[in-house]
């Protein structure tokens, strides 16, 4: 079978959303409404705002408004890998903080323990598997640097476990496979649907007050808080935190550092017990290439394999669209490369194939502020790592809007914002020259070109 025909029954949807225990829509929001706390987005980020605000403090009168249904977006369409880091790994967290990367590990580290005591403590069932993730080589160059960045962890008296060609392919077995590193604690899997659900129900439980297709179409000081517009009505709010991430900001000044990068995934059917038996996988790691251009693939609950990656794509104007979600070129790539990863797979077909918006920055990992005297605060630019990190964004928001100064608040990496992408034209150009640099880069054994190594030199976060 080739991968065209393998595509051929594909649904245009995301799987995790079409699991049957998606919860009904909540109402619209009608008329006015008065709150203590406005949260505004229903993926992770908001969710986590709102349901960490009511335990810090019960008594608090909080609101979310999302434009859709919670976790129709990047919270219920990504790949469930839910990561520890919140530097967007070792790597680009040594590169840009190395004086606090030790603090910045440690808060990662609390963070992922506290999702899942929470998961535990609110009941949410979301299919968490802390199987830790193995990255691995499939070029040469690629083994020598995941040596380096095996040594560099080690020096921050971090766990990781290098794996040789023999010991990886007993773990996972691929032809293309050539060694790996495993971390087994960091990572862990969820099924990222019923994980915003999850935190959905918990809100409501804690009482937070939830309207869904209800976007906020504005901001603006009201008397003492903020008034955000909605179509039918406004809320008006002593405070508010802005969790809409890939979608325009409320906040203008917002928009310069956040572009929308479309990322691609196919999921195949169950695995037979043969099929599986033939690529091992019994640990149930996430995995993901050392690539520039990687694909990250995972099992699911009942052993079907998501394939994911290798296309990030930005469209001219930066626009959010429905229709980008699906791109069939790209599904025939990730369905080939797949095919060549696991030959003995041959038959397998994919059930699901879809697409959306990640919220990417310069620096490739998340900041932080305030705005209107710090009435609003915001979090944004997690690049993919929304599934752990956002929790810790919650967090910082909350912080900055409570005034408090905190271990969270006088890191560097909340202090200090990235680089703002250019206006367009030479926005696309750029990230367009990037994209085909990097492409080179795998080609020709990892060498970055001048255009590379000067976005180096810059602290730009092109480096995957």
């Amino acid at each position: 079978m080739d991968s065209a025909r393998a595509l051929s029954d594909a649904r245009p949807t995301p799987f995790w959303l079409e699991d049957p225990g998606r919860p009904a829509a909540l109402p619209t929001l009608v008329g006015d409404t008065r709150c203590d706390l406005l949260v505004v987005g229903g993926g992770y980020s908001g969710l986590w705002t709102a349901l960490i605000a009511k335990e810090r403090d019960p008594a608090l009168d909080v609101v979310l408004v999302e434009g859709q249904e919670v976790g129709w977006a990047a919270s219920g369409r990504n790949g469930g890998f839910c990561a520890a880091s919140l530097t967007h790994g070792f790597g680009n967290g040594l590169q840009r903080w190395p004086s606090e990367l030790g603090r910045l590990e440690r808060l990662g580290v609390a963070n992922l323990d506290g999702i899942e005591a929470a998961l535990e403590r609110h009941g949410i069932d979301a299919e968490w598997e802390r199987t830790g993730e193995i990255d691995i080589a499939t070029q040469p160059h690629q083994l020598d640097e995941l040596q380096e960045m095996a040594e560099a962890v080690s020096r921050y008296g971090l766990d990781i476990t290098v794996l040789d060609r023999d010991e990886l392919r007993a773990q996972v077995d691929s032809p293309t496979f050539l060694g790996g590193v495993w971390d087994k604690d960091g990572v862990a899997m969820v099924h990222p649907a019923k994980l915003a659900w999850g935190l959905k129900e918990a809100c409501l439980r804690q009482g937070v007050r939830i309207y869904e297709h209800t976007p906020a179409s504005a901001l603006r000081e009201h008397g003492a808080g903020m008034a955000v517009r909605t179509p039918y009505g406004r809320v008006l709010a002593g405070k508010v935190a802005l969790g809409t991430n890939a979608f325009p900001s409320l906040l203008k000044r917002v928009r310069p550092y956040i572009v929308p990068v479309y990322d691609y995934a196919l999921m195949t059917e169950p695995l037979s017990a043969e099929q599986l038996a033939s690529i091992g996988w019994h640990g149930r790691q996430g995995l993901s290439d050392s690539a520039n251009k990687f694909h990250y693939f995972r099992l699911s609950a009942d052993n079907r394999i998501l394939w994911g990656g290798y296309d990030a794509v930005y469209r001219f104007g930066g626009q959010v669209r429905h229709e980008y979600d699906q791109r069939p070129e790209t599904f025939s790539t990730l369905a080939r490369n797949f095919f060549q990863c696991f030959p003995q797979l041959e038959g397998l077909r994919f059930t699901n194939a879809w697409g959306g918006a990640i919220d990417t920055c310069t620096r490739f990992s998340a900041f932080f502020d305030t705005a209107h005297q710090g009435k609003v605060a915001y979090a944004a630019g997690f690049t993919g790592l929304g599934v752990g990190a956002t929790r810790f964004g919650a967090e910082v928001m909350l912080d900055l809007l409570a005034g408090e100064r905190t271990e969270r608040t006088e890191l560097e990496m909340v202090r200090r914002k990235p680089l703002p992408f250019p206006p367009e034209p030479v926005r696309w150009a750029g990230i367009e020259i990037t994209t085909r640099s990097l492409e080179h880069a795998d080609r020709t054994g990892g060498r970055r070109n001048l255009w590379l190594r000067t976005l180096d030199r810059m602290g730009l976060g092109f480096d995957s």
